[in-house]
């Protein structure tokens, strides 16, 4: 399968995530944020968003230096998956490993979505977003589910 090379793995959100998030949103979406893991995600939403309004701002979730968030990476030049064009990333925003979990467990808690840590540091990311934002609308994508970190100590 190898999602890090596949095309197939942007190609699935150009056809479905994109589109979803363009008619939910009617047309009003003015940021897209996403965790960066195999980058399929963020490559395929991207390219669509940005067929239907070049001026949507993407942005991709990276774990802060030495932080370990399962799910989202932050590639070193000579690993970035070749199904990732740097072009289509508007803006970069680090999140820390503390505040991923903080978020997963707040996401569980207040809003009742069981979701692992790579949602949590896309929300996370997307809240530092808006802190500098006057208007617009935000989507972010959660990604994961909680149940692949019970054995972990995520929700004790």
């Amino acid at each position: 399968l190898n999602q890090f090379e596949n095309d197939d793995n942007w190609k699935a959100h150009y056809k479905t995530t994109g589109p979803e998030i363009w008619q939910d949103t009617n047309g009003e979406v003015t940021h897209f944020v996403s965790a960066m893991g195999t980058t399929g995600t963020i490559m395929g939403t991207s390219t669509y968003l940005k067929e239907q309004n070049k001026n949507i701002t993407i942005i991709g979730a990276q774990p802060k230096d030495g932080s370990k968030i399962p799910g989202i990476r932050k590639w070193s030049p000579a690993y970035v998956p070749k199904i990732f064009d740097k072009n289509k990333v508007d803006q970069v925003i680090e999140v820390s490993e503390d505040e991923a979990k903080a978020m997963t467990q707040r996401l569980a808690k207040e809003e009742a979505i069981f979701a692992g840590m790579s949602s949590g540091g896309a929300v996370a990311t997307a809240l530092k977003l808006i802190e500098n934002l006057d208007q617009g609308t935000v989507v972010v994508i959660i990604c994961d589910r909680g149940d692949r970190y019970l054995s972990s100590d995520l929700f004790d």
